[in-house]
């Protein structure tokens, strides 16, 4: 069987990369096509996966909507040579489109209920919409929900095992509690309208957090000076070590405090964007907490955090909670694999 993956974040390459590596054991012919904005084609490469540039794309309303026309054009190229049977992403739409258009199956995930557009010019071109069974949002018939979570996919105990080795590379003693802080650009399409935390907030949170644990800022955009020194400095795929060993994720990104919270790690997530994995995550495993953009919320934010990053038991009871997460989770990628596979019985 072909199946055609295409890329618009580098958290799609976790989703696929091990799918990648059962399914080509499995003798079947994939094809990676992949946007190069950010670290999509360095993470492409570091797990030895072949791929075929399709370009930066584009910031803005209209410069989103020119690079739709163009993405179209060349997925559609590609795959009149590649003649994928099953076309595979994380919402977005181009590859639905052209799967569509081409009369062929197209399988999407998604866990973003406020990725509004996304789902207007992808749902209607799927075949099928896999989503976590916390999602809070109705597609109709098209979706399936299936009881785990998109980070499981890369950060399941059955693909991912911690290196400690972070540790000396980030210059952290063993028990010494550091805080990963993570500011993002807000240049996405589902982001248009927030501006996140404040810089007033933002500089207050660093510094009340600095005074109980070492803080390490990762950040999509540049950083005022004072803050640029505290950028965390690691090898680009040695984040989701940093996450596991580290006593807190404080920030913007749902996808990050996501990726700590199924390590163990407790998880502040400011965004007026409300995700329902981070709202289980939270209620059900006390491994996440939610705040809006508001200046009361984003205040309360900090609260919370110096409440974790002072309990002195945090670490061994996330650990915990961790635990009873994967008992009632599956695993993502064996998700994928059986389901992609139908469609070879189909095909046969």
């Amino acid at each position: 069987m072909k199946i055609l993956i295409d890329i618009n974040h580098p958290a799609h390459v976790h989703y696929f990369r091990n799918f990648y590596k059962i399914m080509t054991q499995k003798n079947h012919e994939i094809l990676f096509v992949s946007r190069n904005k950010e670290i999509e084609h360095n993470l492409l490469q570091l797990y030895n996966i072949p791929y075929i540039n399709r370009g930066k794309g584009q910031n803005g309303k209209i410069g989103k909507f020119l690079y739709l026309l163009y993405a179209d054009l060349k997925i559609w190229q590609i795959a009149q040579k590649f003649k994928p049977d099953v076309f595979l992403n994380f919402l977005h739409p181009y590859p639905s489109q052209v799967a569509k258009f081409m009369n062929k199956t197209t399988l999407v995930f998604s866990d973003s209920e406020h990725a509004k557009l996304h789902h207007k010019l992808t749902v209607p071109y799927a075949t099928k919409i896999f989503t976590p069974s916390c999602y809070t949002i109705d597609l109709g018939q098209k979706q399936h929900r299936f009881k785990s979570y998109m980070e499981l996919a890369y950060l399941h105990p059955n693909y991912y095992k911690p290196d400690p080795s972070i540790l000396d590379i980030l210059g952290v003693a063993p028990e010494e509690k550091f805080v990963i802080v993570r500011f993002v650009s807000w240049a996405a399409a589902h982001d248009f309208g927030h501006n996140g935390m404040t810089l007033e907030n933002k500089r207050k949170a660093v510094k009340e957090l600095s005074k109980h644990a070492r803080v390490f800022i990762s950040s999509e955009g540049e950083l005022p000076e004072d803050l640029e020194s505290l950028r965390i400095k690691i090898p680009f795929h040695k984040m989701h070590d940093a996450l596991y060993y580290c006593s807190l994720l404080f920030g913007e990104s749902g996808t990050m405090a996501s990726e700590a919270a199924v390590l163990g790690t407790p998880a502040i997530f400011v965004n007026s964007n409300r995700l329902g994995y981070i709202d289980e995550q939270g209620e059900k495993y006390g491994l996440a907490s939610y705040f809006t953009e508001s200046p009361q919320d984003q205040e309360k934010a900090i609260e919370r955090g110096l409440e974790i990053i002072q309990d002195t038991g945090g670490k061994a009871k996330y650990s915990q909670l961790r635990d009873k997460l994967l008992e009632d989770c599956i695993d993502t990628t064996e998700f994928m694999v059986n389901e992609v596979l139908k469609y070879e019985t189909s095909k046969n």
